[in-house]
């Protein structure tokens, strides 16, 4: 009786990870299905190819909360539809930079404030479980810059990719002619690590306090 009741918790603890990877399948497909530039569908898609298996294959010894699972796959999802019709030209944002006059397509900006604000729980949940930090001034500045460090090596990952590409990786760039486009992905990455943390602080930290020891 045990055994039967620890499998339909373990299960029941399963069900946000099994909901959120079988929707973002779904999308992954769909986004891999006609996507406008092979070679950029791989680039910006590897995350999610790599992120679901390691969350399953860790699930035992590390399940996340659900919070983090449902931010996850939102990140998921913007990753893949940028990667079906590259940052520069998904049409919604094309839209809307016709729409107000925009000099350029803002998916880009989108996507950069989810790398911030979604790395930044993830990172929160880490270093509460993994470590003595605890909810207040250090942790939260501590998460604030290793979402910076992320960011700044996704830049240079990015400037790697248009070394050894060419021309080819302008549409993984996603520059769009601005100058100031690295410096503006760090600052909108740094600004969703700062709102994840004072908006989800408190919701996180009681998901926190109900995951099985």
């Amino acid at each position: 009786m045990s055994l039967g009741r620890e499998s339909i918790d373990a299960k029941g603890r399963d069900k946000p990870l099994l909901v959120t990877t079988f929707l973002v399948a779904l999308i992954c497909l769909w986004s891999f299905l006609d996507a406008r530039d092979p070679l950029i569908w791989w680039m910006e898609a590897l995350p999610v190819l790599l992120v679901y298996p390691l969350l399953w294959a860790v699930r035992g010894r590390f399940r996340t909360t659900a919070l983090l699972n449902i931010l996850i796959a939102v990140h998921a999802v913007i990753l893949l539809v940028g990667a079906h019709y590259t940052y520069a030209e998904v049409p919604l944002f094309d839209w809307v930079r016709d729409a107000f006059g925009f000099e350029r397509n803002h998916y880009d900006r989108v996507g950069h404030l989810a790398q911030g604000f979604v790395p930044a729980i993830a990172i929160r949940e880490l270093l509460i479980r993994t470590s003595p930090l605890r909810p207040g001034y250090w942790l939260f500045a501590i998460v604030l810059f290793s979402v910076l460090g992320v960011s700044a090596s996704y830049e240079l990952i990015e400037w790697l990719a248009a070394v050894l590409v060419g021309a080819d990786a302008d549409a993984f760039l996603a520059t769009q002619g601005d100058p100031w486009d690295t410096q503006a992905d760090m600052a909108l990455a740094g600004s969703g690590a700062l709102l994840a943390q004072i908006v989800f602080r408190r919701l996180h930290d009681r998901q926190l306090t109900r995951l099985p020891e």
